[in-house]
């Protein structure tokens, strides 16, 4: 079926609520999430606060709007990468999520921070957020899984304690029934250095230590997908 055409008036709706959103991400750049100000926004786009708050009720409200779009765009990036290879080529899959990831960060400094930087005072995510967030370690944890459905094993590997397999049970069940002991903890050592990386470059950490972040980095990927057995 085609679906009815929108109303002037969701149309128009639709249109300031990008603006809003737009221009809260200007803010973002200028003084940081933390300075987030709905009133300013309004003087920006020529608004009453009021009018604003229409659109979203609450600074916080907002604040999840954005941090919402910013993990799909970062899923949506890490995705297409994964998609740039067949799904049979594990370390062409590996490697394409992990310049999506890279490459969606460098490009978007302010929001990489937004969802991966300091938390923001007073601000505590909802719900809502969830499964947006998922979106990258559900690429990486379905790849580990197929992975190891192909009959790979990631290279030797501490055996996990009791306490630790406790504590990554949500992980395990998270894309398959129980994903692979070994894989599980080899992917969430992954996880962690991609992003772990990304952000000590993004944040400065590595300035005048590393001179070439992108060849680093690419390093680092091929490590990862040797440790991974892809």
């Amino acid at each position: 079926m085609v679906p009815a055409p929108r109303t002037a008036r969701a149309v128009a709706r639709a249109e300031l609520t990008r603006a809003i959103l737009d221009r809260a991400k200007a803010q973002l750049a200028e003084v940081g999430p933390a300075a987030l100000s709905v009133r300013q926004i309004a003087r920006d786009l020529e608004m009453a606060s009021s009018a604003v708050y229409r659109y979203f009720p609450s600074r916080d409200a907002l604040l999840t709007a954005l941090i919402i779009e910013a993990y799909d765009d970062l899923g949506e990036a890490v995705e297409a990468g994964d998609a740039t290879a067949e799904r049979a080529d594990l370390r062409g899959r590996w490697t394409g999520l992990a310049r999506g990831l890279r490459g969606w960060a460098v490009a978007h400094p302010h929001e990489y921070a937004l969802t991966y930087g300091s938390p923001v005072p007073g601000y505590a995510a909802p719900q809502d957020t969830i499964a947006s967030a998922a979106r990258v370690s559900t690429a990486l944890l379905t790849l580990v899984a197929d992975a190891h459905a192909a009959g790979r094993s990631p290279v030797a590997t501490r055996p996990a304690t009791e306490a630790e397999l406790a504590s990554i049970a949500p992980v395990r069940s998270f894309v398959v029934d129980e994903l692979d002991e070994a894989y599980t903890v080899r992917g969430l050592m992954a996880w962690a250095t991609l992003f772990g990386n990304v952000s000590l470059e993004l944040f400065g950490h590595m300035y005048r230590g590393v001179l070439d972040y992108e060849a680093h980095y690419a390093t680092l990927v091929e490590q990862l997908a040797d440790d991974l057995g892809l």
